[in-house]
């Protein structure tokens, strides 16, 4: 079955029925692997279908160390060797319950590629998306001005990437704890707000939109990020070391007409998900893949058409796709200084704690907003503004200013030193695939 006519499918009515007459089907197995539990989803084939499996997985914060998928005409088959956040198998029987019932549910299986998965619209909160040049402060002016139009910040995530910055966050009226609907007020938000992010002669201008929810806060920021072309490099200097630097390579498989991609990266939660939102936005269909993760390194391997059917087939397109990749990986491998801050939520706090960071001269390079009951639980990776790391005094100035509020340090990892095995193996791949075998594809996948 080619790819655009699994596109074409998700609009015919027939389609629909065998959809509907076929729902998919869940497997859940403790016993098949020694260290991880592995879950199968078989389904009717659909473009995005391996994204939006991949996104209940990680929203339940799982971490997917083995991943198998495959498409055989109609039907798609994906496995997953999962863990918890501390390498355990999952035993929790609610969970395991509602793996089973967000996986098996329709429901799930939304249509829009564009939208998000499984999110609906809420009345609770006003989203605000915002992108734009990225610069010291910017945070916490966008803060400011939030908390002097009464708007109370209840959660927001913050990506920042080859001087591109994305925000979502989600507000509410200060007074009525509840979502911001007043036309007119909202016309001055969004007018504030660019003022903030319209600060420089960037071509790419910067973007602000309000909705009543419905979306998918990190299925939303890697789409802001690639519609603000953040993965351009041109006239950038290089930042990323060599060795952490993620390693991607785009091949030709002529036997089978598909494009092979090849990735190599240090590994860390949601990278699957991560990657894969970006072969979804640029419309590629994957037809069979394979994630193997060890020594903290994470390889992946996909056999990929465009949705119109074709294979990768101009180098211009090979390098957009490279570079598209490497920008999905790095987006969330934002280097610095972790900082967690637990303390009693109240008005203003976010504007306070950031206007702090601000003053003493550090940059945020990304951040995770939100609020447990009564508690603000807030996590920024944080860094000098000249790009070098956060010195001891400038920690203990912060924690003076904040006062009784508890703020946890958290050291950054070195990059890992890539395993022998893993290193050598990834890149063997390419000649063995050169041919495209079959055959061979079983035999080189027998070692895991």
């Amino acid at each position: 079955m080619g790819s655009s006519e699994v596109v074409d499918a998700d609009d015919d009515e027939y389609a629909k029925l065998i959809r509907k007459m076929n729902p998919p089907r869940v497997f859940i197995d403790n016993d098949a692997s020694d260290d991880a539990t592995v879950i199968q989803v078989d389904s009717v084939n659909k473009h995005g279908i391996l994204l939006e499996v991949v996104q209940v997985l990680t929203d339940l914060n799982l971490i997917i160390t083995k991943a198998y998928a495959s498409s055989d005409g109609n039907w798609f088959m994906n496995v997953f060797n999962v863990t918890d956040r501390d390498g355990n198998k999952l035993r929790d029987k609610e969970i395991l319950n509602y793996i089973q019932k967000s996986l098996e549910s329709d429901a799930h299986f939304l249509p829009s590629l564009r939208s998000s998965v499984g999110v609906k619209p809420s009345n609770e909160y006003t989203s605000i998306e915002l992108t734009g040049t990225d610069r010291p402060g910017l945070l916490s002016e966008v803060c400011a001005i939030l908390t002097d139009l009464k708007c109370n910040v209840v959660k927001a995530e913050v990506w920042t990437h080859n001087t591109r910055a994305a925000a979502v966050v989600h507000v509410t009226d200060e007074s009525t704890r509840s979502a911001i609907e007043d036309p007119k007020r909202l016309s001055t938000i969004k007018e504030l707000l660019c003022n903030v992010l319209n600060w420089d002669n960037d071509s790419r201008r910067a973007k602000m939109r309000v909705s009543m929810g419905g979306t998918h806060t990190e299925r939303r920021l890697h789409q802001m990020m690639f519609d603000d072309r953040d993965y351009d490099r041109a006239g950038l200097v290089e930042e990323w070391d060599k060795k952490s630097k993620p390693q991607v390579a785009v091949m030709d498989c002529m036997e089978k007409d598909y494009s092979i991609i090849f990735l190599r990266s240090k590994d860390r939660p949601k990278l699957l998900f991560d990657t894969l939102c970006t072969l979804t936005d640029m419309q590629y269909v994957v037809f069979h893949g394979m994630v193997k993760t060890g020594n903290s390194e994470a390889y992946q391997e996909y056999y990929i058409r465009h949705v119109d059917g074709h294979p990768v087939n101009s180098e211009a397109e090979r390098h957009r796709l490279i570079q598209c990749l490497e920008a999905a990986i790095e987006r969330r491998d934002s280097e610095g200084l972790e900082l967690e801050l637990i303390t009693e939520d109240r008005i203003g706090l976010l504007s306070d704690i950031t206007r702090i960071f601000r003053e003493n001269g550090l940059c945020i390079r990304r951040a995770e907003i939100s609020t447990k009951g009564d508690k603000a639980v807030d996590t920024f990776h944080v860094s000098e503004m000249s790009g070098s790391p956060v010195d001891a005094k400038t920690i203990d100035s912060i924690r003076r200013q904040i006062g009784q509020m508890i703020l946890i340090v958290k050291q950054s990892p070195l990059p890992s030193k890539p395993s022998e095995e893993t290193s050598t193996t990834g890149f063997l791949f390419g000649n063995f695939f050169k041919g495209c075998s079959f055959h061979s594809l079983r035999l080189i996948r027998s070692y895991s």
